[in-house]
């Protein structure tokens, strides 16, 4: 047999192993959270958007939540301001606040673009947006660190609404209080609750690492599916610190209200997407629901 031959049939074998998981996720919802490197890099983000439209294609309901934390402090940089984080949070006062949301309408309307030119129809919300995203103060260790909002209510009426008529939701990570004041939200906050407010089946995190090891230092720690309840013991046991804390709380939080399946994934890794969801072997790590064995 020929090596083009060959390369064929290879494809047709991929296609193949990715038929039962089409057949399984037809017409569920995946909320996709994206940030961190893969959206600092044009052609991973040209990806991950290129993932996410084939999902579409293929039948799955994806809705993206993403940040821009970076780019935000890009841009506070440049108005000559030093960006502050108190625990990971961002300090934002009024001129972030605005600097931030002017951001995020960019990052917004730019994935918006991106799906488009795939011959997919999106549409750019915030949750602002038809009472989307409902928030009150959130506090750092009890301080006060400005408009920074804690998700008390979601209301997925416009996320499913634009579901139905055939279009992809881009969610930006800005709610208001009952005051109708604007506040920033850290965006793995908002991707969560938004899963658990529609109902996802899975709900990916796209992160900058390639997902939980046992022990960091050693690779072959490396865990590639877990319950949600031996998750909330590694973090009862302090082995899961830093940045990765608050992600897998959200994690174990968004199984234990309903959503299917988690997965964290490297998003500098292409097609990342593709590859843990119709592959049988995955890429990341998954968590699970502590009955979901298979």
């Amino acid at each position: 047999m020929d090596k083009d031959m060959q390369e064929v049939l290879k494809k047709a074998e991929v296609l193949i192993e990715a038929l039962p998981y089409i057949q399984k996720f037809n017409r569920k919802i995946i909320v996709v959270k994206y940030g961190g490197s893969a959206m600092s890099n044009e052609e991973l983000q040209k990806n991950v958007i290129k993932d996410v439209t084939l999902l579409k294609l293929v039948g799955f309901k994806p809705i993206i939540v993403h940040g821009g934390g970076k780019e935000i402090s890009r841009w506070v940089g440049k108005v000559g301001k030093e960006a502050r984080f108190v625990n990971g949070l961002r300090v934002t006062d009024d001129e972030t606040m605005e600097i931030a949301e002017m951001v995020l309408g960019k990052v917004n309307k730019s994935l918006v673009s991106m799906v488009q030119e795939l011959g997919v129809s999106a549409v750019g919300v915030s949750g602002k947006d038809g009472g989307l995203l409902n928030v009150e103060k959130k506090y750092a260790d009890g301080q006060d660190i400005g408009y920074v909002g804690n998700i008390k209510e979601v209301n997925p009426k416009i996320l499913y609404d634009l579901l139905e008529k055939d279009f992809l939701p881009i969610v930006a990570p800005i709610g208001l209080d009952d005051g109708f004041q604007t506040y920033n939200i850290n965006a793995d906050d908002a991707a969560c609750a938004i899963a658990k407010a529609v109902g996802a089946d899975k709900l990916v995190f796209l992160t900058d690492i390639e997902g939980l090891y046992r022990d960091i230092e050693d690779k072959s720690s490396f865990i590639s599916r877990i319950t949600a309840s031996d998750a909330d013991a590694l973090i009862e046991d302090g082995i899961i610190g830093g940045g990765m804390l608050p992600k897998l709380n959200n994690c174990t939080s968004a199984i234990k209200n309903g959503v299917n399946r988690v997965h964290i994934l490297d998003g500098r890794i292409p097609h990342c997407l593709l590859l843990e969801i119709f592959t049988n072997s995955g890429v990341g790590t998954a968590i699970v629901k502590d009955e979901d064995i298979g």
